[in-house]
C-alpha cells in the first residue's frame, strides 16, 4: 500500500509540474513516466486515462483548498455583524496560503493552463465538481450587496477573482524583500488584496 501510494504521489508531482511547464496538451505520458520513474502501465493502474490524471492533479489541492474556504465561510454566513472583508478573507486567505506552500506556486501555473488553453472538457469538470464554492460565496456577497444587480455582482467578483489570481502567481510587481518573513508577506497580501477587493466590490453602491 505504501509502495502504491508513493507511486501515485510520483506521478501526480511529475505530472504537476509537467503541465505547468508544456501545458496538457503538450505534455507526453511519455514524458511524464520518464520523470515520474514509473511505467505507462503505472498510469493506467492508477488513473485509466490522461484526462483522469489531469482531473486528480486538481483534486490533489482544490479539495482540500475548497474545504478550508467553507469551513471559513460557515463562521461568518449569514450573521448579522458580518462584514463584506470577512468573507472576502475566507475567501481569499486559503487561496494565498496555497500559494505560498513549496509547490503551491507550481499549482497556480497548472490552474492558469486550464483557462488559458480554453480546455472545455477540464472546465466542466472544474464547474461540476467546484462550482458550488462559488455559488455559495455569490450568494453571501449578494446578501451584504443586495444593491447589485446579479449581473453587475458577478462582473465584480470574476475581477476580483481576476486580482487573487495574479496575486497567487507571483508574478506582480511587489515581491517579498530579503528581510520581510514569508508569513508577514502573505498577511500583507492578504490585507492589501482585501482592501482593494472590498472598495471594488462596494464602488458605487
Amino acid at each position: 500500500m505504501n509502495r502504491s501510494g508513493s507511486t501515485k504521489e510520483r506521478i501526480l508531482a511529475a505530472a504537476e509540474t509537467l503541465f505547468a511547464q508544456r501545458g496538457f496538451d503538450g505534455a507526453s505520458l511519455r514524458q511524464l513516466t520518464s520523470d515520474a520513474g514509473v511505467n505507462l502501465a503505472a498510469v493506467n493502474y492508477h488513473f485509466g486515462s490522461k484526462e483522469k490524471l489531469v482531473e486528480q492533479v486538481f483534486r490533489r489541492r482544490l479539495d482540500a483548498l475548497n474545504a478550508q474556504r467553507l469551513a471559513a465561510l460557515a463562521r461568518v454566513a449569514g450573521q448579522p455583524d458580518t462584514r463584506l472583508e470577512d468573507v472576502l478573507d475566507a475567501f481569499i486567505r486559503p487561496a494565498l496560503e496555497l500559494s505560498h506552500e513549496d509547490s503551491g506556486s507550481l499549482f497556480m501555473r497548472v490552474l492558469a493552463r486550464a483557462f488559458a488553453e480554453h480546455d472545455d472538457s477540464l472546465r466542466k469538470f472544474l464547474s461540476e465538481n467546484y462550482g458550488h464554492v462559488m455559488r455559495q460565496f455569490t450568494a453571501e456577497f449578494a446578501r451584504l450587496l443586495p444593491q447589485l444587480s446579479k449581473e453587475e455582482l458577478y462582473w465584480r467578483i470574476d475581477l476580483v477573482t481576476g486580482a487573487l489570481t495574479h496575486a497567487m502567481s507571483g508574478f506582480g510587481m511587489i515581491q517579498r524583500k530579503s528581510d520581510v518573513s514569508e508569513r508577514t508577506h502573505r498577511e500583507q497580501t492578504v490585507a492589501h488584496l482585501t482592501r482593494f477587493a472590498a472598495a471594488g466590490l462596494r464602488a458605487g453602491a
